[in-house]
């Protein structure tokens, strides 16, 4: 059964800004879903879109369908009812998300009351029961955010997301600003609840080889495009998009002396959102672009089971 549904999503910012064109995504049920690519590629605007959290002069058309209802025709009362209830958002900077001057604990308590799940004294001993849940005691809810710990306040970013018991859990770059040792054993803590609470997940990175690691899908954005979807271990290590193989090798191997003594890279940036280049949008940076692809756009082609890229040197059935 599909909690996610997303057909056709395209949001443009004023100015033309062309943020999402065209996404179709489906998630199903314990589902985990990674979303990669680099800074400026329409990753958070994707995340935003699925709960309608965009600001008031985003454009946006397609649907969202969230356990079938479509979020961007809901009216106000039933999309604050799926928010936190239906699904939830994990920011990639909890100490702009929390209120400082609120204890962490009534934080976590304020939509298990707004949602009617329990009365206020409830809600608190049930803040208690998620911060151990997280990894926190229980006491540590009378702090405030700025006397924990980044990795402190990230436990009870996902503390508050598990607040009213969501189906599915959308994770944005959510250890970003953590140290590896903090990233790794955050990353740890969301696999495990994701699965003893049976969750759906979308995790988005720009670290292709951490949503290898946790998810069970990937789908690559370039230019507000998915232009590689497909299991995660195999876009990992044998990805068809050329800007999907330039992601996997940018990242070193431990050991491997052509990791080490021939570092790959991508030179040059996304292109502008208001001023794409006709036909493929990473023509420009592709070193196996063809006269073809400066003219003629690339749409998602079957790449293997399950898998699917937008590449003219993609074959139908490969």
């Amino acid at each position: 059964m599909s909690v996610l549904e997303v057909r056709d999503l395209r949001v443009t910012y004023a100015g033309g800004f062309a943020a999402v064109r065209g996404v179709d995504l489906e998630l199903t049920a314990g589902q985990k879903l990674g979303v990669a690519g680099e800074s400026g590629c329409g990753k958070s605007t994707l995340a935003l879109t699925l709960l309608r959290l965009l600001p008031a002069g985003a454009q946006v058309s397609g649907q969202v369908l969230l356990d079938g209802e479509d979020v961007l025709t809901m009216r106000w009362g039933r999309l604050r009812a799926v928010r936190w209830a239906g699904a939830s958002l994990v920011f990639q900077g909890a100490m702009h998300s929390l209120n400082p001057v609120h204890r962490v604990a009534d934080q976590i308590a304020e939509p298990i009351v707004l949602h009617g799940r329990a009365t206020p004294g409830a809600a608190r001993r049930r803040a208690g029961e998620l911060l151990e849940q997280v990894g926190l005691p229980a006491a540590r809810g009378r702090a405030y955010p700025h006397e924990l710990s980044g990795g402190q306040r990230q436990r009870v970013m996902i503390a508050m997301a598990l607040a009213c018991e969501p189906g599915l859990i959308i994770a944005d770059e959510p250890t970003t600003a953590l140290d590896v040792m903090v990233q790794a054993q955050i990353l740890r803590l969301i696999e495990g609840l994701v699965a003893d609470e049976e969750l759906s997940l979308i995790m988005i990175s720009h670290d292709l080889a951490v949503l290898a690691d946790t998810c069970d899908r990937l789908a690559i954005m370039y230019a507000g495009r998915i232009v590689e979807k497909g299991p995660a271990h195999k876009v990992f290590t044998s990805p068809h998009h050329p800007y999907a193989q330039a992601l996997a090798s940018a990242f070193p191997r431990i050991g491997d002396p052509t990791a080490r003594f021939a570092p790959h890279g991508l030179p040059g940036d996304p292109p502008d959102p208001s001023a794409l280049p006709p036909g493929c949008a990473f023509h420009p940076r592709c070193g196996v672009a063809l006269d073809t692809c400066a003219s003629e756009d690339q749409t998602l082609r079957a790449a293997g089971v399950g898998r699917a890229a937008a590449c003219v040197h993609v074959g139908e059935g490969r």
